[in-house]
């Protein structure tokens, strides 16, 4: 057995062409180190519906230049036996560690395959790759990206020509030709061939942008902005400043691209202690709001002052953000079908009823909520949020800030504020507050017994509010085909727990419903949810046993 370990690492060694992890791989066989190999070599990294994703070294379980030109290799193999060879694959990439390599080595493999191969300039947010593949044609796109994950891995996410990420059977099938791959010396890998585009794909997205604006609208709110040490903030003030809207102020300590992602634990606006350069520059600056991206760009966070809060500035929640961009759109006569995943706010789907708008709900993630048709507008609560689906069938975190902050200046012309609408629309439909209990793990069967136990013991009241449906969502609705997830019906309340798609993290997803029956009433609506919240919390964190 140990010899076999050794033989595979060897076998791997052989044909790895990077020389940092060739290194790296043969100290850990020259070491004996039977225990970190057997880790890299468990088995290959899984080629899934979120692409490619994990920790950077050597090894078939790791991000390096090996697997990346054995995903590439089975993608082309993948296109061209759909009829495809010779088209176009455009390739994206952000800052991290090894993006520039893994992006170069996907040009070479699809110029190889006989397929054409163009790399947008430098790193550039998600977004621009996603609007490049259905701006140029492409019969398929890359983006060579981790997202909001920590500094040490990388991913690679892959879009079909629609410009939209790939679902099932796709992601299956990429697979199957990815396993087929041979040895790597008998991938054809020219080094040219390729194109790098110049600055007019990102020209064209910058022009498109403009679209998401209405004409004459007041551009007068002033931002503070963090890119969270990403690819966001040439992309985002070109965008600013073409839109009219003030020059936003940036964190500078966070301004530019640096993949060691210094000031941040995790480089998620979302983590804990993520914001809090950036609220401490809104402190002396005094905007009307804080825009975040994170490091790829297609997410967008929001603060706004609230004196009630610490530090005098308050997060909003994915949710909020995402009901204040519904009801914006709705306000200038917006027509076609909202959607949003299952684990988002159910206030979506009031606001859009109200409005005589059509409403779907999918599975999590972009890949489902762009093929909704007629899509008009869709959005997570992981602070991903589709307001140009013509122009970008993904998240976009560019065109996002720039409706909010539209959003925010005819507010601040009436001399009102979001949190002022937010009190509309839980006055309208009623107070809709949301939270989650995520728990990271490094062992995965801690995941995997919480959903067993709750799948075999499920609850049949939470904080006091009686189970009044439990779906197994595995089995599939008749309106969602099957997923990992859980989902509790409660009298005024919702509950989804499912594992993430893209972190060891299990996610429950809590949501409660609070009628309000007069402005006055809204403090006490508020108190009522935040308490109903952590009581949810609690119970199903003892449910799960975690």
């Amino acid at each position: 057995m140990q010899q076999d370990l050794i033989t595979q690492a060897r076998t791997w060694l052989a044909e790895d062409p990077d020389p940092e992890t060739r290194a790296e791989l043969a100290a850990l066989i020259d070491a004996g180190d039977l225990t970190t190999l057997a880790g890299r070599f468990a088995g290959p990294l899984q080629f899934g519906t979120a692409g490619l994703r994990g920790e950077i070294g050597a090894g078939p379980m790791r991000m390096n230049r090996s697997v990346v030109i054995r995903a590439a290799a089975g993608l082309a193999a993948y296109l061209k036996a759909r009829g495809q060879a010779g088209g176009l694959v455009v390739v994206g990439y952000d800052a991290r560690h090894k993006s520039a390599d893994f992006a170069r080595d996907t040009a070479a493999v699809m110029t190889g395959a006989g397929l054409r191969a163009a790399v947008l300039p430098r790193p550039l947010p998600t977004p621009v790759l996603a609007f490049a593949i259905r701006h140029l044609g492409a019969v398929a796109g890359v983006e060579v990206t981790a997202s909001h994950n920590p500094p040490r891995d990388n991913g690679y996410k892959v879009y079909l020509g629609d410009g939209s990420q790939i679902v099932p059977p796709a992601d299956a099938e990429i697979a199957a030709a990815i396993a087929a791959v041979g040895p790597l010396d008998g991938v054809p890998r020219p080094e040219s061939g390729w194109e790098i585009l110049g600055d007019e794909v990102l020209a064209a997205y910058l022009a498109r942008t403009d679209a998401v604006l209405s004409p004459g609208s007041p551009r007068t709110a002033r931002t503070v902005y963090t890119a969270m040490h990403g690819v966001g903030t040439a992309v985002l003030t070109a965008a600013f400043a073409r839109a009219g809207f003030p020059e936003p102020v940036l964190v500078a300590e966070q301004a530019d691209p640096d993949p060691a992602f210094p000031t941040v634990a995790f480089p998620n606006p979302e983590e804990p202690g993520a914001m809090d350069l950036a609220f401490a520059t809104a402190r002396r600056a005094l905007p009307d709001l804080v825009v975040a991206n994170d490091p790829d760009a297609d997410r967008c966070a929001v603060a706004v002052p609230d004196a009630s809060a610490g530090g005098g500035w308050r997060m909003l929640r994915g949710d909020e953000v995402g009901a204040l961009l519904a009801a914006h759109l709705v306000s200038r006569g917006a027509t076609g079908v909202f959607a949003e995943s299952i684990v988002s706010s159910s206030l979506l789907g009031r606001i859009a009823e109200k409005a005589g708008l059509g409403y779907e709900e999918t599975l999590t993630g972009f890949k489902w909520i762009a093929r909704v048709d007629g899509l008009r507008y869709g959005y997570e609560e992981a602070l991903g949020y589709c307001v140009d689906p013509e122009g970008v069938r993904d998240k976009d975190g560019i065109t996002a800030a720039l409706l909010i902050t539209e959003l925010a200046s005819v507010l601040k012309e009436e001399g009102r504020t979001l949190l002022d609408l937010l009190d509309d629309l839980a006055l309208e439909h009623g107070l809709h507050a949301t939270d989650q209990l995520s728990v990271r793990v490094e062992d995965l069967t801690v995941i995997a017994d919480a959903m067993r136990r709750l799948r075999e013991t499920p609850p049949a009241a939470l904080a006091g509010l009686p189970v009044t449906s439990a779906e197994d969502l595995s089995l599939g609705t008749e309106a969602l085909p099957p997923t990992d997830g859980l989902r509790y019906h409660l009298a005024g309340a919702r509950v989804i727990v499912r594992p993430s798609g893209t972190e060891p993290k299990l996610k429950c997803y809590l949501e409660v419903v609070v009628p309000v029956p007069g402005a006055d009433g809204l403090p006490a609506a508020r108190e009522q949810a935040t308490a109903l919240l952590a009581d949810i919390k609690r119970d199903l964190a003892a449910a799960a046993g975690i």
